[in-house]
């Protein structure tokens, strides 16, 4: 009794500790920060004074950055700042809810693998070993293209090819995890599978899964923005990043802003994801403390 009731202690003061050693992370912090700016465009989105994304002006058919329009005008006269704002709605979420889906599939499988082992371990592992042989990018362009060129449907495809990679996370830490002492005591004691999995072993494997999740999303962001950039993501006229650089490209020379600005905003969200999941790591990292 006196080991369970000092358990929540322990863990508050690690995660105080882990918090102090994240805010003490500059590369973190410049992650934070850069993620925390396009969150927070992207959703204040419907309310900033910005001119309709999908509006069409033929007087100001690619014009370049001015007082008028800031970061210039597209091919068919679009504000590039107002279709930048709302992309970040688009790969934001991509990038968000395509990591949920894997986790949500992925860690489950991983703990069931690596807790009961046998026959489920290698029924798990080999379906897990050939998903992975196939290299990311392409599985998800697969599978984009056959569920239907959407955003939403990119988020389904890239969630299920980023998948494999938190089962074999998972499953690692689980084969670790299930042979320390408190697993075997609660064992001994009578407790169940599922109770022993959902208290004693998800909670000890869940800092690695963040760390990898946050690394995922920066992946995500941009597996978002090359289905779209191939037809297969967000539908225009609805705007993301990865569609403007797919009608840029065919005025590279003319109006180079059109590209400029969406490859800086792709650039600067992956590259606060990967500081902030460095950052995480480093932070979460027991050996660090």
């Amino acid at each position: 009794m006196t080991a369970i009731a000092q358990t929540p202690i322990v863990e508050k003061a690690e995660g105080s500790r882990a918090w102090k050693k994240l805010r003490n992370s500059r590369s973190a912090l410049a992650g934070m920060t850069i993620i925390l700016f396009f969150t927070i465009l992207a959703m204040a989105a419907p309310i900033l004074p910005i001119p309709d994304p999908v509006a069409t002006s033929w007087s100001a058919i690619r014009k370049a950055p001015s007082a008028a329009h800031w970061l210039g005008t597209d091919d068919l006269g679009r504000d590039i700042l107002s279709r930048m704002i709302w992309g970040a709605r688009a790969s934001l979420m991509a990038g968000v809810f395509s990591v949920i889906i894997a986790v949500a599939i992925g860690v489950p499988f991983g703990i069931l693998a690596g807790y009961f082992g046998g026959w489920v371990d290698l029924v798990i592992s080999r379906i897990t070993e050939a998903l992975l042989a196939m290299p990311f990018l392409i599985m998800a362009i697969a599978l984009a293209a056959f569920l239907g060129p959407s955003l939403s449907n990119a988020m389904i495809a890239i969630g299920l090819s980023a998948m494999p990679i938190f089962v074999r996370l998972t499953r690692g830490q689980v084969l670790s995890v299930k042979t320390e002492d408190y697993v075997e005591g609660a064992r001994s004691v009578g407790l169940g599978h599922m109770d022993i999995m959902l208290r004693y072993i998800l909670p000890n494997v869940t800092a690695p899964i963040i760390v990898q999740a946050t690394l995922t999303v920066a992946t995500a962001i941009i597996a978002e923005a090359s289905l779209s950039f191939l037809g297969l993501g967000q539908q225009p006229p609805a705007a993301s990043w990865g569609s403007m650089l797919n009608v840029a490209k065919n005025f590279l020379s003319q109006a180079p802003w059109m590209a400029m600005w969406p490859g800086i905003a792709i650039f600067l969200v992956v590259i606060g994801f990967n500081l902030l999941g460095d950052g995480l790591r480093d932070a979460l990292d027991p050996r660090e403390h």
